[in-house]
């Protein structure tokens, strides 16, 4: 049987149905799902009667698997659902924490090197595209949502709608 055709556990079920009713993004959704999978595959059973020490456990398997510290934050945040809010179970997750990551400096392009981007382009299309990107510090998937009603010309900003994290925000024009 395929696990498109599984039936889904009630544990599964009432998660999912828990971050429906807090409007988690899919993306996240499935990210916790798959933390919560890997967990129940690390234990050899269902994750909802691990205890702290099982948990300390897992984490320390994750460390010394070589796994990033964006994936243990992330699996951390996942576990914290699992047991804060569908399982109601917060003290086996109180020692739980996440570890910290350092921030670094993006790479900046010269001025030559933005021209020769731009250059290399052979469309218009992506070349305003690339600009608009570059120069206002946007994705690429808040680029594609931009619209000529986005553009404030008074004040040089861009209204980027619903970006990152489905946040509303003003990016600079130039």
């Amino acid at each position: 049987m395929s696990q498109a055709t599984q039936p889904i556990s009630p544990l599964r079920q009432r998660m999912i149905e828990d971050m429906n009713l807090r409007k988690l993004a899919p993306k996240t959704q499935d990210a916790y799902i798959r933390a919560v999978k890997k967990l129940g595959d690390y234990l050899g059973h269902s994750p909802h009667t691990a205890s702290k020490e099982d948990l300390r456990q897992f984490q320390l398997y994750l460390v010394d698997r070589g796994t990033s510290r964006i994936t243990l934050n992330a699996t951390v945040t996942a576990l914290r659902f699992l047991f804060e809010v569908t399982l109601d179970r917060k003290d086996v997750v109180d020692k739980l924490n996440t570890v910290p990551v350092p921030r670094k400096l993006p790479n900046v392009l010269s001025r030559e090197e933005v021209s020769r981007l731009l250059e290399a382009t052979v469309s218009l299309k992506y070349k305003a595209a690339f600009s608009i990107a570059y120069g206002a510090g946007l994705r690429i998937s808040e680029v594609l949502a931009l619209k000529v009603s986005d553009i404030d010309r008074e004040r040089k900003t861009l209204h980027v709608e619903q970006g990152k994290g489905r946040k509303d925000r003003y990016a600079p024009g130039g």
